[in-house]
């Protein structure tokens, strides 16, 4: 209990990812995004070069991994390595915050392995439908 002289301190209220001004909603658009969700699952198979993400991420643009990345270490989640070597040598890896996310991912992953058929089966007749009307 504070001293009489201090009032007590205010208790941090639960974020409410439904409050436009919330920093946890900031946190579920960095990683829900479909880049992010595939970037950080390949790393947590390890340390892996930039071209070797660009190889294993079909359809990613260099662009778009280049800024994604930048954006997930600027969050806390990546860490890049420069080796600094004549020919240009850099590593990315998961952050002990980004591997904290990864058993989380690698749930999803495993949800979408397992469901795509019936969403693939659901979009096939909700598209069938509307096509009738």
């Amino acid at each position: 209990m504070a001293p009489p002289d201090r009032p007590e301190p205010a208790l941090a209220s639960a974020p409410d990812v439904f409050d436009e001004t919330c920093s946890a909603r900031h946190a579920l658009e960095l990683v829900a995004s479909k880049w992010s969700v595939l970037i950080l699952s390949a790393l947590g198979d390890g340390p892996t070069r930039n071209a070797e993400l660009l190889c294993r991420i079909g359809g990613i643009s260099q662009k778009m991994l280049t800024q994604t990345l930048r954006d997930l270490e600027r969050n806390g989640l990546v860490l890049r390595q420069d080796f600094h070597t004549a020919r240009p040598c850099v590593e990315y890896r998961l952050s002990p915050l980004g591997e904290s996310l990864s058993e989380t991912l690698t749930a999803l992953d495993r949800w979408a392995g397992h469901n795509f058929p019936a969403l693939d089966a659901a979009r096939e007749a909700f598209d069938a439908r509307e096509g009738e009307e």
